[in-house]
C-alpha cells in the first residue's frame, strides 16, 4: 500500500488498497480475539472452571472491548488520532503475551481485558477509515472491512486446534507475531490517515455528506430498533462462539479438535455471508437486507436443536451466511442516520455488539449450568424472530449537500 496517493481519498471513488489493508488488519485483530473462546476447553480443564466462570471471561473481554468504543469514536471525531490504531494493537500484543503465561484465573481476566482494550480502539477508528476510503460504495467498503474480521474469527479456532490444543497454553505466544504484523500495517495506514486529513483541510471540494430528513424522535427510535436487532444477532452469536464446541461435545460426543473444526465451518460461513450484506444494501436498500438477515435465519435456528450432527453442521452454514449479512447494513444505515458522527456511531454499534456478546455469553453460561447446554440452544432459536421490528425502520431518503 502506498501512502503517497492519499489525495485520492478526498475523491468519491473507492480506495481499494486502503480497504484491503484495513480488512487485513481486521483479520489479524479478530484472529487474536477469537483465540479467547477457542481455548475455553483447555483452560476449563486446566483451571477447573465452571460454565459461569467461562462466561465471565467472555464478559470481561467484551466489556473492556465495548465500553470504551463510543468514547474513542466520539473523541476521534473531534480530534482525529491517525496512529491510535497501532497503539491499540500494542495493548493486544501485551495481552497475548500475558495470556500465554497466565498461571491463575485472575491473570487470564487481566490478559483478556488488555486484548479487549486494543479492540476498543481498533474497531471505531478502523471503521471510520473504511468510511473515508469508501467513496460512494459505503456498504461495500464496510463489507470488505467486516469480512476481514469474520475471516479472522473463523481462522482463530482452526489455528488453536492445530497450534494450541495439542501443545498447550504456552503456544498462544506464537500469535503475538500476528499482532506485531498488524502494528506494522496499521502504522502505514496511520500515515495515509494523517495525509488524508491534511489534504481534506486544504481541499475546497463540495461536501457529499448525506442529510436525512427525519425528526429527532424518529432518528432516536430507529437507532433503538437497530440496537435491539444487534442484541438479537449477537446474543445468538454468543451461543455459537462460546458454547457451540461444548454443545457438540456433549450432544454428539465429538472430540475437542473436531468441535473446533465444526466451529471453524460455522465462522467461515459467517465470513462468507458478511461480504453480501453491504453491496446488496447499496443496490437494494439497507432496510431490506436487515430484514432478511435477521428474520431469515429463524427457520434454521428453530430446526437446529432437533437435528443430527450432519444437519447441525449444514444448518449452521445457512445460519452463518444469513445472519452475517446484517451488521454491515445496520452500521451503514446508522451512519447515514447520523452523518458527521461516523466514529461515535461506529464505536456505539461495535461496542454494543461486543457488550451484547459478552453479556450473552455470561447469561447463557449461567443458564447452561442451571439447565443444560441443549436447553440454551432451544431458547436461543427464537432470537431471530426479533427481526420483525425491522418493519418499523424508515426507508432513508438522502439529499446530498
Amino acid at each position: 500500500m502506498e501512502v503517497e496517493n492519499a489525495g485520492a481519498a478526498i475523491q468519491p471513488k473507492t480506495i481499494f488498497p486502503v480497504l484491503i489493508a484495513i480488512s487485513l488488519s481486521h483479520l489479524l485483530n479478530d484472529t487474536v480475539q477469537s483465540l479467547i473462546p477457542s481455548i475455553y476447553p483447555i483452560v476449563k480443564d486446566s483451571f477447573h472452571l465452571s460454565f459461569t466462570q467461562i462466561g465471565f471471561i467472555t464478559l470481561t473481554f467484551q466489556l473492556s472491548a465495548s465500553l470504551l468504543q463510543p468514547i474513542v469514536g466520539s473523541f476521534t471525531d473531534k480530534k482525529p488520532q491517525p496512529f491510535s490504531l497501532a497503539t491499540g494493537m500494542a495493548f493486544s500484543l501485551v495481552g497475548l503475551v500475558l495470556l500465554s503465561k497466565a498461571s491463575s484465573y485472575a491473570i487470564i481476566l487481566v490478559a483478556v481485558s488488555l486484548i479487549g482494550i486494543g479492540s476498543s480502539v481498533f474497531h471505531p477508528e478502523a471503521s471510520k477509515l473504511a468510511y473515508m476510503a469508501a467513496g460512494n460504495r459505503r456498504g461495500l467498503a464496510q463489507s470488505i472491512f467486516q469480512v476481514g474480521g469474520n475471516a479472522g474469527s473463523s481462522i482463530g479456532p482452526l489455528l488453536a486446534a492445530l497450534i494450541i490444543e495439542p501443545y498447550g497454553q504456552g503456544n498462544i505466544l506464537w500469535f503475538s507475531l500476528l499482532a506485531f504484523a498488524a502494528i506494522i500495517i496499521l502504522s502505514k495506514l496511520g500515515f495515509w490517515y494523517r495525509n488524508h486529513l491534511s489534504l481534506r483541510k486544504k481541499s475546497k471540494t463540495i461536501s457529499t455528506e448525506s442529510h436525512i430528513h427525519l425528526s429527532k424522535g424518529k432518528i432516536i427510535s430507529s437507532v433503538v430498533i437497530l440496537l435491539v436487532l444487534i442484541f438479537s444477532k449477537y446474543f445468538y452469536l454468543a451461543s455459537m462462539t462460546s458454547y457451540y464446541t461444548f454443545y457438540l461435545i456433549h450432544k454428539f460426543n465429538v472430540s475437542v479438535q473436531s468441535s473446533q473444526v465444526y466451529l471453524f465451518i460455522f465462522l467461515a460461513s459467517v465470513a462468507a455471508g458478511t461480504i453480501l450484506g453491504g453491496p446488496l444494501g447499496d443496490r437494494f436498500g439497507r432496510k431490506y437486507v436487515i430484514w432478511f438477515s435477521i428474520l431469515g435465519a429463524a427457520p434454521f435456528t428453530l430446526i437446529l436443536p432437533h437435528a443430527n450432527l450432519f444437519f447441525t453442521c449444514v444448518l449452521t452454514v445457512f445460519i452463518g451466511v444469513i445472519i452475517a449479512s446484517a451488521f454491515s447494513a445496520i452500521l451503514v444505515y446508522a451512519q447515514e442516520l447520523l452523518p458527521g458522527k461516523i466514529g461515535m456511531v461506529s464505536g456505539l454499534f461495535f461496542g454494543f455488539a461486543f457488550g451484547m456478546g459478552g453479556l450473552g455469553s455470561a447469561v447463557l453460561g449461567a443458564l447452561a449450568d442451571k439447565t443444560s447446554i441443549e436447553y440454551v440452544y432451544q431458547l436461543c432459536a427464537f432470537l431471530p424472530l426479533i427481526g420483525l421490528l425491522t418493519a418499523f425502520l424508515p426507508n432513508l431518503k438522502r439529499k446530498t449537500a
